[in-house]
């Protein structure tokens, strides 16, 4: 099993600070920033100059944090895009909250190649080796799977199962579509529903098995790239897990595409299948727009119509 540092375990955020900067440096002020839908985020100052991002959340969410924490450091374990770096984690009994403590990331101005480069790193992330990170316990033998991840983890505010299979079809079908099926229940008519089950039971007719498998992001549409300190793209919020490299570019594209020079880079180092894409990509965004059907309501149901009758 790979080991990866996942942050260690504090009883309070000065705790954290106090063991990591000096028993004499301190909090001296934490200032809201934006940090999604789920967790309140802060940039927290420390009396000795330095900035640490800081997200919060309820205790009994504690384990957002862990899961969020183990995507980081597979990520940044593979060494080949910019990740924030963990400093730790915990939960504070008294304040009524738990945290995840991360890097600061200051931006500095955008390089020139800067799609470029992140095409071709992403593109490197994703013909890394894959083994390690599908293999759950530390006394397994082996792989369990070629498609998944060690541990469930969250897609948002919704749960990810990652039990790892030896098919990404079934894989897909059976971890990713199926679940957020279930959960949009209540907002599919029975003739969508109807179709929906049709598409499960032909999911082989439109999806592929890859040539690999890769590390994914499993989330990355553009709020959760920044631009880092070396004024290339660093990925945060991630909700990893091994699959078909499409599926991440697939999100690249939901919610507005990135330059096209980015694509074409990618495609230097991990060729892609531009028309098998195209034809595929309905099928990673009904995954997403599903998510966002059963987080957010109605106002993404026509899309997921959509996608489902595209494909029956």
């Amino acid at each position: 099993m790979l080991k990866i540092y996942l942050g260690d375990i504090y009883d309070s955020i000065s705790t954290l600070v106090k063991e990591l900067y000096g028993e004499d440096v301190s909090v001296t002020r934490m200032d809201s920033v934006a940090g999604g839908d789920i967790n309140l985020a802060y940039r927290v100052r420390l009396s000795c100059g330095t900035d640490i991002f800081v997200k919060t959340n309820s205790l009994s969410n504690e384990d957002f944090f862990a899961a969020e924490a183990k995507g980081l450091a597979a990520l940044s374990s593979v060494n080949e895009i910019g990740v924030p770096e963990i400093l730790g984690r915990g939960s504070d009994q008294e304040k009524g909250y738990s945290f995840l403590a991360l890097e600061y990331i200051e931006s500095s101005p955008r390089i020139s190649s800067y799609w470029e480069t992140f095409g071709h790193e992403l593109a490197m992330l994703h013909r890394a080796k894959t083994a390690a990170f599908t293999v759950a316990g530390e006394n397994s033998a082996g792989r369990d799977g070629v498609y998944g991840f060690s541990e469930d983890n969250y897609i948002g505010a919704s749960p990810q199962k990652n039990r790892p299979m030896e098919k990404w079809t079934d894989f897909y079908r059976e971890r990713r579509l199926m679940p957020q099926l279930s959960m949009a229940e209540r907002y599919l008519s029975p003739e969508i529903r109807k179709k929906a089950d049709r598409l499960l039971g032909h999911l082989e007719d439109y999806m592929r098995e890859p040539k690999f498998p890769s590390l994914l992001h499993g989330d990355l549409w553009s709020g959760n790239m920044i631009c880092g300190p070396d004024g290339k793209a660093w990925i945060i919020d991630p909700a990893v897990y091994v699959g078909d490299f499409e599926a991440d570019l697939a999100m690249t594209q939901l919610f507005g595409s990135l330059p096209e020079r980015f694509y074409d880079a990618y495609s230097e180092v991990n060729p892609i299948d531009r028309k098998g894409y195209r034809e595929r990509k309905g099928l990673y965004d009904l995954y997403h727009m599903l998510n966002h059907l059963n987080l957010f309501g109605r106002a993404y149901l026509g899309s997921v119509v959509s996608i489902i009758r595209q494909y029956t």
